[in-house]
């Protein structure tokens, strides 16, 4: 009756932890009911009080069954990897949405913006960028038209003066 009421207890603080808002709430409620799971196994694969499972302190008629122990050792084990990993994931990412600054508390202040914002930043170009990216794509082109002329670059044209590929109405 002990132990059914211990793990009906780890159940339900358990169930409440996991409901909350913060990530370690909901990580110490997955504890309590991992443990909870390790007690009920334990709880079922052992009816009555057995002796220990060494043959020269006890018959091996009256040894308990140490496979739930072996069980729940592994399942504690899996469970303290998934909680440090969790753990983790809660201290590196802070910044989550449910987190909802007070307006209220705001006034006054201006919001701190992540480097990582894009949020009314202009996506549009300005003079600047368009004249470097018309330079480049004309250096492309004209490195693309003599690759294509397999000449070598000291037989080439200067640049600027007409050659035989050029069109007649841009001589």
């Amino acid at each position: 009756m002990f132990l059914a009421l211990t793990i009906g207890l780890l159940v339900a603080g358990g169930v409440y932890l996991v409901q909350q808002r913060g990530l370690v709430r909901v990580v110490m409620g997955m504890q309590l009911i991992a443990h909870a799971a390790n007690l009920m196994i334990l709880t079922a694969g052992v009816g009555e009080l057995r002796g220990e499972a060494f043959p020269d302190r006890a018959d091996l008629d009256v040894a308990g069954d140490p496979l739930p122990q072996a069980f729940v050792l592994t399942a504690i084990v899996i469970s303290m990897a998934i909680t440090s990993i969790l753990l983790t994931v809660a201290a590196v990412g802070r910044s989550d949405d449910t987190e909802v600054q007070d307006p209220v508390a705001m006034s006054g202040r201006r919001p701190v913006r992540s480097p990582l914002s894009t949020l009314g930043r202009s996506t549009r170009t300005t003079a600047d960028e368009r004249a470097h990216e018309e330079a480049v794509a004309e250096a492309r082109a004209e490195e693309t038209a003599n690759w294509k002329s397999n000449k070598p670059a000291w037989e080439l044209p200067p640049a600027g003066e007409p050659t035989d590929q050029t069109p007649k109405g841009d001589r």
